[in-house]
């Protein structure tokens, strides 16, 4: 969930906003119907008015949406803009989107539940001949030495300096991804040139696993620490922008796949990595493969790695018992706790006739009604319509 700062730093990020604002200024006609998916605090649901939109649907799941509310009855447009407080896959609205604009991007597009919400509204939302902004975003990646941003990351699990082996956490160190914000003194550079890795067309996207292959040639020695991936957005023709490493920097920032280890190449050497991102729940899982194929010596590779975000996170085993599909669980008292108020609840009980049943049932846990009251109202406001 992003906070008041955060929204205000995307709305001070000239490079994303002005490309943004001419794409739908651009689109909006006086008959347009516009979607604003992940409106936040309604920046582009607010535009989509001024320019002349006859009316705009507002999607956001989190608390941000009261302020959109507030803004845009500040400034006149509260009947040209319906506030849906949901998902954008389960709302159903009552006409279709000649425009359907979003920014759901974490330093990539390929972020928690973005490309199904896109695909989505794509299927469901946008009316023949609609227009979705972006339209189409091109994932590129160079191959780059750094060995301070490197080290930045692994010294402290890999220096010994307390006199203790580290290596269970270097070892997820190395299976995550590093978020990597350009740095115009830093002793980055880069060793094999800007490869696209995947294209997602909006339009014709239907899928929201991605995966590709990049390959680099190198024509100079180097020791290289990983791979940096970026986007390029086209929001309309002609319109859009990069958060590539040498464009003015933008909120965003870059995405830093490492190497276990640093590895030595050589002019002629060639480097392979299978970039793989797919969706699990809520989440992405990435796995790069990185082969080092060794020019004065072809029968034998000079590294081999084989890296995933799976292995970057601490996994309790009891946890991973509970998820198995032959598990059959019994209810913790906060599960049972939960089952009862969710049952009164569906029998018509008031908060508060609830809060006091359980605090009746579960004295240890609540020495009084406006304690549990709480807990009530947190699963009103979560299940309740």
């Amino acid at each position: 969930m992003y906070s008041i700062f955060d929204y205000g730093g995307m709305l001070a990020d000239e490079g994303r906003m002005q490309p943004y604002m001419s794409a739908l200024q651009r689109a909006v006609k006086p008959d347009s119907v516009v979607l604003d998916i992940g409106t936040g605090t309604g920046i582009f649901a607010l535009l989509a008015c001024h320019y002349g939109a006859r009316h705009v649907y507002a999607v956001e799941t989190d608390a941000s949406i009261e302020v959109a509310r507030e803004l845009a009855e500040r400034n006149g447009f509260t009947r040209r803009i319906t506030f849906i407080r949901d998902l954008s896959t389960r709302v159903t609205l009552p006409e279709k989107a000649n425009i359907i604009i979003s920014d759901l991007h974490g330093a990539l597009p390929v972020y928690r539940q973005h490309l199904p919400a896109i695909i989505d509204a794509c299927k469901r939302h946008l009316a023949p001949e609609g227009q979705l902004i972006p339209a189409r975003e091109v994932l590129r990646a160079d191959l780059v030495e750094a060995p301070g941003y490197y080290q930045r990351f692994t010294a402290p699990w890999d220096s010994g300096q307390f006199g203790f082996d580290m290596k269970p956490v270097l070892d997820r160190v190395i299976n995550s991804l590093w978020k990597y914000r350009i740095n115009k003194d830093s002793d980055t550079v880069v060793a094999g040139r800007s490869l696209t890795w995947a294209t997602l067309d909006y339009y014709k996207l239907e899928h929201p696993d991605i995966s590709g292959e990049l390959v680099w040639e190198l024509d100079r020695q180097a020791t290289v620490h990983g791979i940096r991936v970026w986007f390029d957005t086209e929001l309309a023709e002609g319109v859009g922008f990069s958060n590539a490493p040498d464009q003015p920097e933008l909120i965003y920032g870059n995405v830093f796949f490492p190497f276990p280890v640093p590895v030595s190449v050589e002019s002629g050497d060639t480097v392979s990595v299978r970039l793989h991102a797919n969706l699990v729940g809520n989440d992405y899982t990435w796995n790069w493969n990185s082969t080092f194929f060794n020019s004065n010596n072809p029968e034998e590779n000079k590294a081999e790695f084989r890296q995933s975000t799976f292995y970057g996170v601490p996994l309790l085993l009891d946890d991973l018992h509970k998820r198995n599909a032959a598990y059959k669980p019994v209810l913790n008292e906060e599960g049972v706790m939960h089952l009862q108020i969710m049952q009164r609840m569906k029998q018509g009980f008031s908060l508060e006739e609830i809060a006091r049943q359980v605090c009746m049932q579960f004295p240890e846990r609540y020495p009084d009604w406006k304690k549990a009251l709480s807990d009530v109202a947190d699963l009103s406001v979560r299940y309740s319509e």
